[in-house]
């Protein structure tokens, strides 16, 4: 097979289980081809398991997402990165500039302070499976857990008040909500960007014992507070930590109650859910466009040469589905035990918070299958529908019952 450059890359599935099939193709075809963004601009994908990692290794491409050939699967209008007045987040920058960066802030991740977090994350977790059980019958899943857990672990990450949390909560369900208009999207980015100002500037006037008032302590310790970096990190956090996990619950939830045999294996051993969660990550992989790269130079990446100056797309969707790396990669399967999957990227830039978002999917399945036995589906999956947006980010909404 060909890829034809003038055909569109596709970007939704027919599947909520399965990549779009043309990855699929491109895997097994072509895993290296020149295609058409949805924007009508032309990009280079990859879509291998090895190609992906080496691309996320190799300091031939640059991660700067403000770079002019960075590619977009929408358009440049939209206020992305590269129109941020802000400085670049750490998940943009090249060598010399990213370690230092990272090094900064991958401290608040590390296992034994995501340990001291989890007691905070269990009840968070206790407090909305309390309200499903004594709310009516069906609830939405997306709106009673998936989408405010997250959220509320984010709070308890950057210290936002208490009283803030309703606030903060609406709105990032707003910033994240596929179904809200452009508009609507905008406006929540902007009322969040007023918020976590606001609340940087408290903090650096009164110290506070959470990521951003050490980050603050530290910046100090070293000269002056860089507030603006400080923003650009908690926005960071924000949408990385929240549209993820929140789609992960919702569409971890479904697959598992589309699979009751699964399901059922997962409650009489809730020991697997580590397993299963890594199972989940590998088999979804919800930031399936997210990584992105311009070659600074020609690479030869599986028989075929991309020129300098060239976006590149990773398909990690198609990368976890690589049978040369995973057997059987269609199967969802939670004795797999394979944690060297592509979710969390790979290398230098690989995500820093993906001890957080384990043990927050372990609490939040491990709690929903033992606390709601009954749980099932309150309408024919084929009423879910996939073939739109919806089914790359998520679910607009699940209905339950138990």
């Amino acid at each position: 097979m060909t890829i034809d450059p003038a055909a569109t890359l596709q970007t939704t599935r027919s599947c909520p289980f399965a990549p779009p099939e043309q990855h699929l193709e491109l895997l097994r075809e072509q895993p290296v081809a020149k295609v058409t963004l949805p924007t009508g601009k032309d990009a280079w994908v990859a879509a291998r398991y090895e190609d992906i990692r080496t691309i996320l290794t190799d300091p031939r491409f640059t991660a700067d997402r403000r770079h002019p050939k960075t590619p977009r699967l929408a358009g440049d209008s939209g206020g992305g990165l590269e129109a941020s007045p802000l400085p670049k987040m750490i998940l943009e920058m090249d060598p010399p500039e990213h370690g230092p960066a990272r090094r900064a802030v991958i401290g608040e991740f590390t296992v034994r302070r995501i340990a001291a977090l989890r007691p905070r994350m269990q009840e968070i977790v206790d407090e909305h499976i309390d309200a499903m059980l004594e709310g009516p019958q069906p609830a939405d899943l997306v709106r009673a857990l998936a989408l405010p857990v997250p959220s509320l672990v984010i709070c308890e990450l950057l210290g936002v008040p208490y009283a803030d949390h309703d606030f903060f909560q609406v709105h990032s369900a707003r910033l994240l909500d596929r179904g809200a208009t452009e508009q609507e999207r905008q406006h929540a980015t902007l009322e969040l960007a007023i918020y976590l100002d606001k609340l940087i500037t408290a903090k650096e006037q009164e110290h506070s014992d959470d990521l951003l008032g050490r980050q603050i302590a530290k910046q100090r310790e070293n000269g002056e507070v860089d507030h603006p970096a400080l923003l650009s990190l908690a926005f960071l956090l924000l949408i990385a930590g929240h549209e993820t996990t929140a789609n992960m619950i919702s569409l971890g939830t479904y697959l598992l109650l589309d699979q009751p045999e699964t399901l059922a294996a997962l409650r009489d051993n809730p020991d697997k859910t580590a397993d299963a969660v890594e199972e989940l990550l590998r088999y979804f992989t919800i930031a399936e466009f997210a990584m992105t790269r311009v070659t600074l130079e020609d690479v030869e990446l599986s028989g075929t040469v991309i020129p300098a100056g060239s976006g590149v797309l990773m398909l990690a969707n198609a990368g976890n589905r690589d049978p040369e790396v995973f057997e059987d990669p269609q199967r969802f399967d939670i004795d797999r035990g394979a944690r060297n999957h592509l979710a969390f990227g790979y290398g230098a830039h690989q995500c820093m918070g993906q001890n957080l978002a384990r043990v927050e999917l372990e609490i939040v399945f491990e709690t929903l299958l033992r606390r709601m036995p009954g749980l099932r589906l309150a309408v024919p999956a084929d009423q879910l529908g996939f073939k739109d947006e919806a089914a790359v980010y998520g679910m607009h909404e699940l209905p339950v019952t138990w």
